[in-house]
């Protein structure tokens, strides 16, 4: 995955199609000279259809097209024959993509599971034949319903990044080095905060040819749980993520309140995100010597002794055999 073609959030406008108008048509056969009413219903319009599909990770579909009309149904016609249905049209978009209202900002649905189906706008109902009205005293009725218009909605989809582990912490904490070390993945790497911008995925290959999801999620700062560096855009995908990878560098000056901060900004946020499992990385462990590495791990051990924690180095590859180890266990745990 890469920043260019990462599509998380766009603006959709959508009409279902109006129905079919019903038949006025009178019976004519020979030798029947008042055969009566026989117009056919008209044929419901069709619907808009929002499927999900499993081989999608972006909206970058939507990124051309952004207007989508389902097909108008088929007038009715003679011998009571009903109007063809309007055509449906479905709209594929991944998993973890979340509807809203462009108007009121209300949540209309979420796709949470592969194949699912949801109708987002309801074609117009056809109108009833003049077959419908004929009684003793009207039997020759000359009018029929006119189908029902369509509808018509703007929407909003955000999509959620769905992953097995989400990276969680400061900028430029070497999230994406980490995913690139770990993954055959090639985010953006450089030595200044907010690189990455948008979330990148990658696939850690683990023993036994087994393997789980991780996703580089673009760094947050204090105040973003309130909004503040585009906080509200970033942590909505953490929000799908089984467990979370806390990344702090090693150049820290207080490891221990940098993790409160990024635990207050998730709390801010979404109180419910600290009921995940999680992990702490302490990160460019490169960078010390061997002395102050015993000293990390002491204050590791005294501050996080019951969190499982780990002491890493993506450009050395060092720890992060134990790392993997520890992710999966706690992925099994979920």
């Amino acid at each position: 995955m890469t920043e260019g073609n990462f599509v998380d959030y766009v603006k959709l406008h959508v009409n279902s199609g109006n129905g079919g108008k019903g038949s006025t048509h009178l019976h004519r056969e020979k030798y029947i000279t008042k055969g009566g009413p026989d117009g056919g219903d008209g044929g419901r319009g069709g619907h808009v259809i929002i499927r999900a599909n499993s081989n999608l990770w972006t909206l970058y579909n939507f990124k051309f097209k952004r207007h989508f009309s389902a097909g108008h149904g088929e007038n009715g016609s003679k011998n009571r024959s009903s109007g063809a249905q309007g055509e449906d049209i479905y709209i594929d978009v991944p998993v973890g993509t979340v509807f809203k209202n462009t108007n009121t900002g209300k949540i209309l649905f979420e796709i949470t599971v592969k194949q699912q189906e949801v109708i987002l706008l309801e074609g117009g109902l056809g109108g009833l034949g003049n077959w419908h009205f004929k009684s003793s005293t009207r039997q020759t009725p000359r009018y029929a319903q006119p189908g029902q218009k369509g509808k018509e909605l703007d929407v909003i989809l955000e999509l959620k990044v769905l992953a097995d582990v989400g990276l969680v912490g400061f900028p430029n904490a070497g999230k994406s080095t980490l995913l690139a070390a770990v993954t055959g993945a090639k985010p953006k790497i450089a030595d200044y905060e907010f690189t990455t911008l948008k979330p990148n995925l990658g696939i850690v290959p683990y023993r036994d040819f087994l393997s789980f999801v991780i996703a580089d999620i673009p760094g947050i700062i204090e105040g973003a749980g309130k909004g503040k560096g585009l906080g509200h855009y970033f942590l909505r995908h953490i929000e799908r993520n089984s467990i979370l990878l806390f990344m702090i560098s090693c150049d820290s000056k207080n490891v221990k309140k940098d993790f409160k901060i990024l635990l207050s900004e998730l709390k801010e946020y979404n109180p419910e995100l600290l009921d995940k499992n999680f992990a702490i990385a302490l990160t460019k462990c490169d960078l010390l010597d061997d002395e102050l590495l015993e000293e990390y791990k002491i204050e590791m051990k005294n501050h996080f002794d019951k969190t499982p924690h780990f002491l890493i180095s993506s450009i050395s590859n060092k720890g992060l055999n134990d790392l993997k180890d520890g992710l999966w266990a706690l992925l099994n745990e979920v």
